[in-house]
Order: C-alpha cells, then structure tokens, then sequence
C-alpha cells in the first residue's frame, strides 16, 4: 500500500500518469485524496477500463492515429497504457514500433503533446550535468539515446528521433518488464543536415547543421561521464547513430561501461538466431553456410562479427569464417583491391572479382542466405530472388530493414519468385501469405526479441559491462524456443505472444553470464531464473491507505 501523506491529492493526483488511476479511484480514496466530483461517479476495475479503451484505439483510421491516441494514453495513465500493450502485443506493437514508429518520428512535430524523457544539445556543452539533474527519478537503470542522424531507414530526423528512444523504451518494459520509472529516453540534439527539417514550422529542434569533429566528440565524451555520476547502476544503449559514430563510441565505451549498440549488436543477435533456426529447415547446417549481405553499415557488419564468432565457436578459422560472410555496399562487392574501404569493411575484403551489381554476386557466390540491410526498397528484385531458388532447395531471405517501406523485398515478393520455397524473415511485419494453396507465415527479425531480455538480465545483475559473449547466447536461447509447430509454417522465429517468456530466458542466460565472469555488481541470487522472474514490472494500481 502506498501512503497517502506521501502522494499528490486533488486535480495534481490527475494529472500525474505515473499515479493516476483514473475512474479506477475507489470510493475510499476518492474521499481520502480530495478526488470527489473530479472523476465521473462509476468506479471502475482496470478490466472494465481496458473494455473502454481498446475500441477507442481500434476505430482510429491510421496507424499513426492509433499511435498518437496511444502515447495521449500514457501521458494519462502510464499504468493503464502498458496493462493494454502487454496484453495485445501482437496488435500493439507495430503501432508504438516498426513500422509505424518510423512515421511518427517524421511527423514529431504534429503529433507533440507532452514531453517524455530528456533533450541534450549542443548548446549544453559544459552544463551536461545540470541537464541531467533535471530529471525526477533517481534510480535509472536503461537508458536509450540516439542523436537521429540514422533513424531506421530514414536518414537523418534530428530531434524528431526521439520516437526511436521512447519506442525502444516502450518496448523493454513490455517485452521484458523494465519498470517505466527505471527507464530513460534521451535525444542528443546537435542540429540536423535535413534542411526540409530545418526550414519546417512544426520541427523543435536546432535550426542548424549537424555538428560534427572535435566538438561532437567532447560533448559525447561529456554526455556518457555525466550518465555515469548521476547514474551509476545504468546501462547505456547507443541507438540510430551514423555509421562513423555509431562504432566509434561503441569501441570506445564498451570495456569501461555497461553499454551496447542495438543497430550493431541486437540486430546480429536477431539474425544469427533466425540463421540458427532456418538451418533446421534447410539443406546446411549453420556453421556451412555462407551469406551475402547486401549493406556494410553497422547492422551488417555487426552480424558478420556476431555470426563469425559463432561459427568459430563451432570449430572454424576465423579466416575460414569471414570466407563465408560477403558484403555487396553501394559501390558492388567489397574486395580487396577496392581502395575505397572504411576500417570496419576491410576485415571482410576479400580476394575475388570485382562485381558490381547484387545479381552478379548471388550469380557467383551462390549464398545460401541473403540478408538485407541497406535500407534500400525493392532491391531483392525478382531475378535475384529466382537465383537463389535455382541454387538452393530452401534459400534464405533476409529483408531486415526497416520501416516496411524500406524492406528490400516484400514476403508476397519472396515466396512468388521462389515458388514458395523461401525461408522469410523481414524487419517489419507482413502479413501471411497463400502460394499455391499453402500459407506460409513469415518471421519477423525483430530486435525486441533480443534487447528486452538482454537489458532486463544487464539489470538483475547489474553488470558492469555488456559482451559479445551475452548476445551471442541470447540468440542461442531464441532459436531454442522455435518450435517445430513455428517451422513448418515457414516462421523462424517464436509468436510475439510469447516474448515475454523469450526475454526471462534470455535475462537469466545474460545474468548467469555475468556472474560467471565477475562483471555482477549485485549479489547472486539463489534462484537466479525466480530473481528474474520477480524482477519484471507488472502494471498493477497502487492501494493508497492511510
């Protein structure tokens, strides 16, 4: 019970959607906490509100006005929001993540409301720390930042990239039950390179170009200090940085600090788990297979790393390993003999033709897998499709990015030019699709069934750092979980009714990690898997009671 000398009365009750109730008040508190007559007369159970709700948001006409009725909804009542997204997460989640996320962010401007989470700008250089100070909640455990030069496949949005940090956020307490008051969104703001974004009416955030060099650098280096004294048991999560930045802090951070980079490590996580699976239904074992990624950003190279690591786990080279990883990037195949190479390709260079067009190089690598992260709509074309048919029985297709208008191929698209004998994955949902009288239900490589699970197991330990080593068995435990019943519908990845049991096994394999390798600072549990278990949020009302 929470005591009521300690909480808010009256119409400031209310309006506080961290405590308010709304009509579930009871009669008792309505007279204990000066509510009376500020509430209709009809008490009402959090069920019976849910009953009220949920038509409301399935009559908006869009997505995005689906959307924008949900987020008026947690600025209300943070309680009643996430009992309705954890009990529809299928429904839900496209609309407070991919795709529909990508539009909001777009339109951030229109849809503002009320402000969540914190704004860093360039302008705070030197008072990063004040900044920080300004936030009500003491015990921060995840943070998500991003500075929206990359959100999705969207390029640079600038400030408006903080749908991408609230998103993420929404989602680690969902998915995995991080309580809402441990969990910060932050948007680095440092001017955006969009000029229509600049020179737009509705957009809120620096009317400047992007800052970049030194000045970047020491007001990142200040940001991540000042995190750590206000914050010290926080996990940090780098999130839609440019390529450059995004590895940049990543190696910089990721041996002093509890940090990881979604884009980099949670979408080779994913993969890797969807490459585990999709072998049990295809002609060659995973650590056989050899893959061509079309995109040699952070995501892609970030699978290389992950799936190369796990193929040497299973007793390859390493040089045999990144044989079989190849990256087609805009300018065709990455070999050796191109000049033209940033650091993070040139492990992947290798001695070979040069060949410019993605048909060329499925022509001749013959990849068992390819995998899309380019951000480049319609790029698996048909040709391409029906080449991987005729070398494989079962060809894997990969489409991971996002938003669904950015996919590189449609599921309808993969299964027509493979005469259904593809093993589908894409980013963003689609719907199943009938070929031939067969319907064939495609996976989703959704990040979130990764980095939910991984924070929350980061938090029961509390680590102090964040590995390679976590991710790699959060993809082990994800793949474990796919059911022969997933497979045979062509799914390479478990329902999302189920992602909240995928996330406690894959915090208590993250926490037992760190406890193995002395990187807990919380002391060990006796029953780690009911630590984890006891630790995840569920939207309950507080009881107030003198």
């Amino acid at each position: 019970m929470t005591d009521l000398s300690t909480v808010k009365r009256g119409a400031a009750l209310l309006n506080d959607p961290e405590l308010n109730k709304g009509t579930a008040f009871t009669e008792a508190e309505r007279t204990a906490l000066g509510l009376r007559g500020l509430l209709p007369p009809r008490v009402m159970t959090q069920e019976e509100q849910l009953e009220r709700i949920l038509p409301g948001v399935r009559s908006r006409p869009t997505p995005i006005d689906q959307y924008a009725y949900l987020v008026g909804l947690h600025d209300r009542n943070v309680t009643l929001f996430y009992r309705l997204v954890m009990d529809h997460l299928e429904e839900m989640m496209p609309i407070l993540y991919t795709p529909t996320v990508g539009q909001a962010c777009q339109e951030f401007g229109r849809i503002f409301r009320r402000s969540r989470g914190l704004y860093v700008t360039s302008d705070d250089r030197g008072r990063v720390r004040e900044v920080l100070a300004n936030w009500p909640h003491d015990d921060v455990r995840m943070i998500v930042v991003t500075d929206g030069e990359r959100i999705l496949g969207l390029g640079d949005l600038g400030a408006n990239g903080m749908g991408i940090p609230i998103g993420k956020l929404t989602l680690y307490t969902a998915c995995a039950g991080l309580h809402p008051m441990q969990c910060l969104p932050i948007t680095i703001d440092v001017g955006t390179d969009n000029t229509h974004l600049r020179e737009s009416p509705a957009y809120m955030g620096l009317r400047q170009p992007r800052l970049r060099g030194a000045a970047y650098d020491a007001l990142l280096d200040e940001f991540v200090e000042a995190v750590q004294e206000r914050f010290p048991h926080v996990c940090l999560q780098f999130e839609d940085f440019g390529n450059h930045n995004a590895f940049t802090l990543l190696e910089k951070w990721r041996n002093r600090i509890s940090t990881f980079n979604d884009d980099i490590q949670g979408t080779a996580s994913v993969t890797l788990a969807g490459l585990y699976s999709a072998s049990r239904i295809s002609d060659t074992a995973f650590k056989d297979m050899r893959l061509l990624f079309l995109g040699a950003g952070e995501a892609g190279i970030g699978i290389g790393d992950l799936v190369v690591s796990a193929m040497v786990e299973e007793g390859v080279s390493l040089d045999e390993a990144r044989q079989r990883c190849w990256f087609v990037d805009s300018k065709g195949l990455v070999v050796k003999t191109r000049t033209d190479l940033a650091s993070h390709k040139k492990p992947y260079a290798h001695d070979y033709p040069a060949t410019e067009s993605l048909l060329e190089a499925v022509e001749a690598l013959k990849p068992h897998a390819i995998i899309g992260v380019s951000g480049m709509p319609g790029t698996f074309t048909a040709p391409v499709l029906a080449a991987m048919a005729r070398q494989h029985a079962r060809p894997i297709v990969m489409a991971l990015s996002n938003p669904t208008s950015k996919a590189e191929c449609t599921a309808r698209e993969a299964y027509a030019s493979t005469d259904g004998r593809a093993i589908f994955a894409s980013g963003s949902p689609f719907a199943p699709v009938t070929h031939k009288g067969r319907t064939h239900v495609p996976g989703q490589g959704n990040n979130a069934y990764i980095f939910p699970g991984v924070g929350l197991g980061v938090i029961v330990a509390d680590a102090s750092r964040v590995t390679d080593e976590m991710f790699a068995a959060a993809a082990r435990t994800l793949a474990n979980m796919v059911s022969e019943d997933d497979l045979a519908m062509g799914r390479i990845f478990p329902s999302l009714s189920r992602i909240r049991d995928v996330s406690k096994a894959i915090a208590t394999e993250v926490a037992e990690i760190a406890y193995r390798r002395g990187l807990a600072r919380a002391p060990r549990p006796g029953n780690l898997e009911a630590a984890v278990a006891a630790a995840m949020y569920q939207p309950e009302y507080p009881t107030f009671a003198n």
